[in-house]
Order: C-alpha cells, then sequence, then structure tokens
C-alpha cells in the first residue's frame, strides 16, 4: 500500500499498486482508453470526472456507436454514484451511460434516456 497525492487535485490516496485487485480503482469499469495524459494515480473523483468528460465526447457520436461501445459494461452489478446515476433531490436520477449500457428504453421518457 502506497500512499499518494492525486495528479489532478493533490488529495490524499491511497494506492494498493502492491495488490492491485483490492484497489478502489477496480470497482470502475475500465473505459478510459490508454494514453499518455495521465502518468500517476488519480483519486476517485477525479477519475470518474475524466471517464465522464470521455464519455461525454462519446455522446457526440451516432447512437449506434455509443450502443456499440456500452455494450460489454453491462452488467447487473453494483452502480457507480455520478456514473451510472446521481442523486438529485433525494432521487436516484440513471445517467445517459447507465441507459446506453442497458441497451433499450422502457417507454418512460427518462430524463437522460438517449433512445
Amino acid at each position: 500500500m502506497t500512499i499518494l497525492a492525486c495528479s489532478q487535485c493533490q488529495t490524499t490516496l491511497i494506492c494498493n499498486v502492491d495488490n492491485i485487485n483490492a484497489c478502489w480503482c477496480n470497482e470502475l469499469p475500465a473505459i478510459l482508453p490508454v494514453d499518455n495524459t495521465t502518468t500517476s494515480c488519480l483519486c476517485r473523483s477525479c477519475t470518474l470526472a475524466k471517464i465522464n468528460q470521455f464519455l461525454n465526447t462519446l455522446y457526440l457520436r451516432p447512437l449506434k456507436e455509443q450502443l456499440a461501445f456500452a455494450k460489454p459494461f453491462y452488467t447487473n452489478a453494483n452502480l457507480v454514484e455520478k456514473l451510472d446515476y446521481e442523486m438529485q433531490n433525494g432521487y436516484m436520477v440513471f445517467t445517459r451511460w447507465f441507459f446506453l449500457k442497458r441497451g433499450s428504453c422502457c417507454k418512460n421518457n427518462c430524463k437522460n434516456c438517449p433512445y
């Protein structure tokens, strides 16, 4: 276990580089492409912000491409706050990413439905 500072916001974080399976970052989907823009660990908030920034560029592509990208990430596992949903006025509001992963519309006129 190593204590580091987030390379973006300088928040102290604990990295389990010696046991990567025990690291909090494994709770998040491996969405981000591998690139040279991040050279060290990010905290959970900065990682989620970076994932959502990437997803916002994905949302500019045709829906068919968005669905193809999201499909491999569909799972019934735990949802991630600020990625799959946000809390608004005490209610869980699903994100566009959640609906893309699900791959279909429920016809309930959901707030962030991409269909």
